[in-house]
């Protein structure tokens, strides 16, 4: 006798432990179960996809509008209106020469793409020796094997490091546990003089780019990076004729209150990627924009760049971008992002007195806890307490959806979450996504210590 199957048992997910809750609709800030829960969706998606919250009819009326007209062609074939017209859009966004705008699926495909670019330039100038990105390590840039293999999060790469094309990292900008000054009043920048160090080790000759992220996300929990780093890291890399990729992918389109992260220092990137909030997360798209100087050697040579999945440059995705840049255009939510960030930090900075909260951190709305079991010492949890998903599933029993990440510390231990609602939220969920987790922790202390 055959047994009916259950509705999604034969799901595949990647938490292979399932008991994943359920979601059967979205609106707004919230999330709602099948069963009458609600979760204030404070983890916007997977970490800062849900830039403009859920359901909003704008853009599901773009998104069919365009639907009628035409969904997909291949985009080295074809062109099509929102997609050149979202191009002109981002381009008036980012700053200074960055300017050449390329649309592709995802955040690991864009961040792929960058240093295939970067790669390609130095190929077209007649570089061909340059093939090394220099990275980070508890950076991370994607799940594809490429973007794994610059990458810097041990606990994402050590199944597949044997079939990596493995590239030079230096260590973090990471103040809590900077090995530099973490203990100093001030912060050296020695962390970003470590990149100077590895191009003399590497040979300048070798190397194509640096890839970094502005404010770190979810391998370390929202750790923005010391002032005075990117500017010491554009001169490092002019002074070598070094590419910078920035790896906007979380912080780019208002997620730190500014249109993008590297605002904050005042610098402009070669080449900078984003994705994420760019569609909300109604739609797969990533942003591609490089400076014209990165363009101009395959304008020279008549060469096609050789990158770019079935869905890159997708219509149906462009529209619904054009409809979320747009919505944050109109509502002024980058604005609102800042000014609600900054409360929220001020609220979190009070869960500072939990014993399992060692640092509180961010900028705009992408903000960041990091537990530890003892704060004198900084010690980490170790990795089978589960310190993070405890405290999130502790969240989400009072209504709180939250982003969890370990191995922040030292690449397998640490703990962290990150707070990133949308960038439409008001000062009464910030009190509700405070006083939320306040009484997570509260539960979470019991459990862990």
């Amino acid at each position: 006798m055959v047994t009916q199957q259950s509705v999604g048992s034969s799901a595949f997910y990647p938490a292979i432990a399932g008991g994943l809750p359920r979601i059967e609709r979205a609106e707004g800030v919230y999330l709602y179960g099948p069963n009458g829960e609600r979760y204030l969706d404070a983890a916007g998606g997977v970490g800062c996809v849900t830039s403009i919250g859920h359901a909003v009819p704008e853009v599901v009326e773009a998104m069919v509008e365009q639907a009628r007209k035409v969904a997909f062609v291949p985009f080295v074939q074809y062109q099509t209106a929102p997609t050149l017209e979202l191009c002109d859009l981002i381009a008036s966004w980012t700053p200074g020469r960055l300017k050449k705008v390329m649309l592709v699926s995802g955040g690991s495909e864009v961040t792929e793409a960058a240093v295939r670019l970067a790669r390609q330039h130095w190929v077209e100038r007649g570089e061909s020796g340059r093939f090394k990105v220099i990275t980070r390590w508890q950076g991370f840039h994607g799940m594809t094997l490429g973007a794994s293999g610059f990458g810097g999060h041990t606990g994402r790469r050590r199944k597949f490091a044997p079939m990596f094309v493995d590239h030079p990292h230096i260590p973090p900008a990471y103040r809590y546990r900077c090995q530099y000054c973490s203990e100093q009043a001030a912060c050296t920048l020695q962390c970003a003089d470590a990149l100077e160090r590895s191009i003399k080790w590497e040979g300048p000759e070798n190397v194509a780019a640096f890839i970094a992220e502005p404010v770190v996300g979810a391998t370390m929990g929202a750790v923005p990076a010391p002032p005075g780093y990117f500017e010491r890291i554009r001169e490092i890399c002019d002074r070598w004729n070094i590419l910078w990729i920035a790896d906007e992918v979380m912080t780019g389109f208002g997620r730190t209150g500014r249109n993008f992260g590297v605002e904050h220092w005042g610098v402009v990137p070669d080449i900078l990627t984003a994705a994420k909030g760019v569609s909300g997360g109604y739609s797969p798209l990533a942003v591609l924009v490089a400076g014209e100087h990165v363009i101009e050697p395959f304008e020279r040579n008549g060469s096609n760049f050789v990158a770019g999945h079935t869905y890159a440059g997708n219509p149906l995705s462009s529209a619904v971008g054009l409809a979320v840049l747009r919505y944050i255009e109109q509502h002024r939510l980058i604005e609102n992002g800042r000014r609600m960030g900054e409360a929220l930090l001020a609220r979190l900075e009070a869960l500072r007195c939990s014993p399992i909260v060692g640092d509180v951190r961010g900028l705009g709305l992408m903000l960041g806890l990091e537990l530890v079991r003892d704060r004198a010492t900084r010690q980490p949890f170790p990795i089978d307490a589960r310190a993070a998903h405890v405290l999130t599933e502790e969240a989400r029993r009072v209504g709180l959806a939250i982003y969890p990440g370990q191995g922040g510390a030292d690449g397998l231990e640490g703990d962290h979450v990150m707070i990133t609602p949308p960038l439409t939220i008001t000062d009464e969920h910030v009190d509700e996504i405070a006083d939320g987790l306040a009484r997570a922790l509260t539960a979470a202390e019991t459990r862990l210590l």
